[in-house]
């Protein structure tokens, strides 16, 4: 392998996984060469450019998604849904530790209310958590349909996810595949 000043990390010939830091864009794997070129994927995505591809692209079941873009699109969920996870753990907590700590012997008497604060505290992250998960299934499922195809896989193979057990397992270890030029067959 001999070094080119424009392709420094080896994406263009066939040795590398792919686009690495500072390669050039649109090598074998035909990715995108600007952020905004929403038809190919974009290897080596920044969190924010990830993030405003999920959301332009947030019905779009045809072409590609680098796996920066996947990942940086996770994590971007996982942080938008740690106040609501919060807020469900600490009213779940407070509400069990109420009903843990009242006597049931034939003497005493239930308490009337485990603990209102602590439901409350519940329901509102219980609802926060169920909306946000609505409004990002749509455009999750599409993105990791995209995914798959980068990975030269087809797109219903994100129904594997739904084998119990073991289908999250088989699901995250697809995505986590380097991306193939293969995959370029999934393109419009």
């Amino acid at each position: 392998m001999s070094y080119d000043a424009n392709n420094a990390y080896g994406a263009g010939d066939g040795v590398g996984p792919g686009p690495g830091p500072g390669a050039v864009f649109g090598s074998d794997l035909d990715g995108a060469k600007s952020p905004d070129d929403l038809s190919r994927p974009l290897y080596g995505a920044s969190f924010g450019q990830a993030v405003r591809r999920f959301f332009k692209k947030f019905s779009v079941f045809t072409g590609r998604a680098s796996r920066s873009e996947y990942w940086w699109v996770v994590l971007f969920q996982a942080l938008i849904m740690l106040v609501p996870g919060i807020l469900y753990s600490i009213g779940l907590s407070m509400v069990t530790a109420t009903v843990a700590s009242t006597s049931y012997s034939p003497y005493s008497t239930p308490a009337a209310d485990p603990s209102p604060g602590g439901a409350a505290l519940a329901m509102i992250g219980g609802i926060l958590l169920l909306i946000i998960a609505l409004a990002f299934l749509v455009p999750t499922l599409a993105l990791t349909w995209r995914r798959l195809h980068d990975a030269n896989l087809a797109g219903p193979f994100f129904f594997l996810s739904l084998i119990p057990f073991v289908g999250g397992i088989i699901l995250l270890v697809l995505t986590l595949m380097p991306s193939k030029p293969e995959g370029r067959r999934f393109d419009v």
